[in-house]
């Protein structure tokens, strides 16, 4: 049996187009009308890919590329073998991901599951909802009472988008991911089964055990975010919970109420931001970091992956361990119970 093949370039792209639309030098004016048919690894390669070598410690895979073309950083440009192109440029990385984006649009921006460009006949669309030119509505979707979509959305199959909610121009709501209390800007892509605004987790101790604090708050969320299967993220109690345009939401991440993410940020996956956590413009977080209620992150700091986060981090500084403390101090201390642990062995040895 053929085994399916999910993408397929777009179009055919030359060597000389990619130096154009990359800004790469092409080593070798001969090489300007080759074909590029695919991508790929540098490991794997092949007749009519384009591959990329990034960094210096990778520069010992340059010489063993069988490739149409090669990205790759200057310095290294004259270790690629004979007949392969060579598109010389400071990010190779970047420039390859930029071809990417013009092979493969659809891995960019998802499309239609079931391939309908208007509004489903198995889809429920409320009577004063207003879908603008261009959207498309797949079956089992649900758009309730007083929902504005704008031109060129795609809401998938069986997405629930609830009484109210708002979402801008050229968004992607997923497959069975459910939007309530929420407003959506622009180019926003929601990945399937992603839940937002939904209740926060507040419950106050009373005489006959947890009794419910109402969330009457909203989720506010910015142009041009993307926010991972499975993720979660919870209405306010009183103010909103918001995130920043540009912030890039992996996976499996649990954002609560209140939360304020800024610009631009980063959250890997199996992420948790306890209520009314802040986080500035640009910050970074590696998976499986947790962070206490009402921190404030500061901007363009980084946490590492798995830091518990009890304390406020200020502007710029890397962060590591649990509970997460500067950087340097968090190694400096490992190496210690390291070298600590390693006497007592030898010290061990040496009893007997």
């Amino acid at each position: 049996m053929k085994e399916p093949e999910f993408f397929a370039p777009a179009r055919p792209i030359q060597v000389g187009e990619i130096a154009t639309l990359t800004g790469a030098r092409l080593v070798g004016d001969e090489f300007s009308a080759v074909a590029i048919t695919h991508l790929a690894s540098a490991l794997e390669g092949g007749e009519g890919a384009l591959v990329f070598i990034d960094g210096k410690r990778n520069a010992v895979n340059l010489a063993s590329v069988r490739a149409a073309a090669v990205l790759c950083a200057e310095e290294i440009a004259l270790n690629a073998p004979a007949g392969v192109a060579v598109l010389a440029t400071p990010h190779p990385q970047q420039a390859f991901a930029t071809v990417a984006r013009l092979l493969f649009p659809a891995a960019v921006r998802p499309q239609p599951v079931t391939g309908e460009t208007g509004i489903s006949s198995h889809a429920f669309i409320a009577p004063d909802a207003l879908l603008e030119e261009g959207v498309i509505v797949e079956a089992g979707a649900v758009v309730s009472d007083g929902v504005s979509v704008g031109r060129g959305t795609i809401i998938g199959p069986h997405a629930v988008i609830s009484k109210g909610c708002s979402i801008g121009r050229e968004c992607y709501v997923g497959a069975n991911s459910t939007l309530q209390y929420a407003i959506v800007g622009d180019r926003v892509i929601i990945h399937p089964g992603a839940q937002i605004g939904q209740d926060g987790f507040g419950f106050l101790p009373g005489p006959r055990g947890l009794e419910k604090n109402p969330q009457i708050g909203r989720v506010v969320i910015q142009d041009d975010v993307e926010i991972g299967a499975n993720t979660t993220v919870d209405r306010g109690a009183l103010s909103d919970t918001v995130i920043g345009e540009g912030t890039k939401i992996d996976n499996l991440v649990q954002v609560a109420h209140n939360v304020r993410i800024g610009r631009s940020c980063v959250i890997a996956g199996h992420c948790g931001l306890s209520g009314s956590v802040t986080l500035g413009d640009y910050a970074m977080l590696g998976g499986q970091v947790g962070i206490a209620d009402h921190i404030t992150i500061g901007e363009r700091a980084q946490l590492a992956a798995s830091s518990g986060v009890m304390n406020d981090i200020p502007a710029g500084e890397r962060w590591a361990g649990s509970p997460a403390q500067p950087m340097r101090q968090a190694f400096r201390e490992i190496a210690a119970l390291r070298s600590l642990v390693e006497g007592k062995r030898k010290g061990s040895k040496g009893d007997g």
